[in-house]
């Protein structure tokens, strides 16, 4: 049966594929966002010291995303090009990549443990830890870093179960541990009143269950590729495509660490603790907008790629078309919610009139260009499925690097309101990356794909 799968990337209706497909990466990515929204809901409610407590813990963001980011480096980069491979009928070089991409994620793993326990805490006062939000950024942290194994195998090696087509196998690796960190988070938090300890001890638990599901399902029966110790000695010649091509997500998502840095440290010295409290709570939204449109470009990633592989031109044109329908409709619909009710989510997160306050006026300033996020992620996405690494590395960079960093700290040269200022950043920027993402799509897309036709034609 497992054999069958790929070949219905190639022959089933695209419509019906991507629902397959995209159902479940949307869900496992609703159910992910769990993992850490939980997390701050509960923390954010503690008595007395929930407001500290969550800021401290929004402090460890740029940590937890560099880890998920260095995940997505191997996973997002290794499985397209897997899903290529079966698409010209290359299994074996399809279960190098999957073999050399476990072994990869494993070494960084433990390289980025030994690195955040050695400079975590000098890190955390970098990312504009305070003195009072300190002790629990600390808490959070050496305890979520021990299990940075479970998270880069569980996200990193998941991505080569949903290239295959198995989306329902992926999504419940996430629901598995997202369950498990749902009934622990309020035992470890407050039945055990270990409080912050306790919600980074129920989430590597849970990511330590889901990356025990990942192992089994890769080396079972029912995988099409399967982890082999023999593909698992490292090899520049498979590797090196890899990280060509998970630049553009390893970028994405290192630099909203990076980002978060330059937010939190901005925040902190316009508008303090509170500030940056707010700040947490507006990521926390972002991911809401963000991680299901992540889940149907995933859910479209194994249809778009192995057809491009397979030189099916006409599959590739309709896929992306009715992803960039649903990306653009589902974001301009969450705009449209927050931008009328933006205390409805912030509510959930806070149960501090101050915190709740700043966070739903800044809400609308930061999510200002929200609806255009959903033209960004298809199509740059789009260019990852084809193998487009230089043109989907410039529009990672473009958005944060090239124009958001810069503009939190120009901006506030030329407002009076310096929070206000910093906030406004996000918008502008949105509205500048995703016109130029879709000014170049439209310039290069069917020009990759002729050239794939010919190139095919003449072998």
């Amino acid at each position: 049966m497992a054999q069958n799968t790929p070949n219905k990337l190639g022959t089933e209706k695209i419509s019906r594929l991507l629902f397959q497909l995209a159902v479940p990466s949307i869900t496992a990515q609703i159910i992910n966002m769990l993992y850490n929204i939980v997390d701050r809901i509960y923390i954010g409610h503690i008595a007395q010291i929930g407001t500290l407590a969550l800021t401290g813990v929004g402090v460890c963001f740029p940590i937890i995303i560099l880890i998920t980011a260095f995940s997505s480096l191997i996973g997002m980069g290794g499985a397209p090009q897997a899903s290529i491979r079966m698409g010209e009928g290359n299994m074996k070089e399809a279960e190098r990549i999957l073999g050399n991409c476990s072994a990869a994620l494993i070494l960084l793993s433990a390289a980025l443990t030994a690195f955040f326990l050695i400079g975590g805490q000098t890190l955390l006062r970098l990312f504009g830890a305070s003195s009072d939000t300190l002790p629990y950024a600390i808490e959070y942290m050496n305890i979520y870093v021990i299990g940075t194994v479970f998270v880069m195998i569980s996200l990193g090696l998941n991505s080569f179960i949903s290239a295959q087509g198995f989306a329902k196998i992926s999504m419940f690796t996430v629901v598995i541990g997202a369950v498990i960190n749902i009934v622990l988070d309020p035992i470890l938090i407050f039945g055990l009143n270990m409080g912050v300890r306790g919600a980074a001890l129920a989430t590597i638990i849970s990511q330590c269950v889901s990356a025990l599901w990942v192992l089994k399902f890769l080396t079972g029966k029912k995988t099409t590729l399967k982890i082999r110790f023999s593909n698992m000695k490292l090899s520049g010649q498979i590797l090196l495509p890899v990280l060509a091509l998970g630049l553009s997500p390893f970028i994405m998502q290192s630099t909203e660490s990076l980002l978060s840095i330059c937010f939190n440290t901005s925040l902190q010295k316009y508008g303090g603790d509170l500030a940056v409290g707010s700040m947490t709570i507006l990521t926390s939204i972002m991911q809401i907008l963000s991680l299901p449109l992540s889940g149907l470009t995933q859910g479209a990633q194994p249809i778009i790629s192995y057809n491009f592989g397979a030189g099916n031109k006409e599959r590739v044109k309709q896929a992306f078309r009715l992803l960039f329908i649903s990306c653009v409709t589902f974001a301009s619909l969450y705009w449209l919610l927050n931008m009328l009710y933006p205390q409805l989510l912030v509510s959930i997160f806070a149960s501090d009139d101050a915190l709740k306050a700043m966070a739903a006026w800044a809400l609308r300033i930061y999510l200002a260009a929200g609806f255009m996020m959903g033209i960004q992620l298809a199509c740059q996405q789009t260019f990852v499925a084809i193998g487009q690494a230089k043109i989907s590395l410039f529009l990672a960079l473009l958005r944060k690097i090239i124009l958001l960093i810069p503009l939190i700290y120009i901006l506030p040269n030329f407002f009076a309101d310096k929070v206000f200022a910093v906030f406004l950043a996000e918008p502008i920027s949105d509205f500048i990356a995703a016109s130029t993402t879709f000014t170049l799509f439209r310039r290069r897309f069917n020009k990759v794909l002729n050239e794939r036709e010919s190139l095919l034609e003449h072998q």
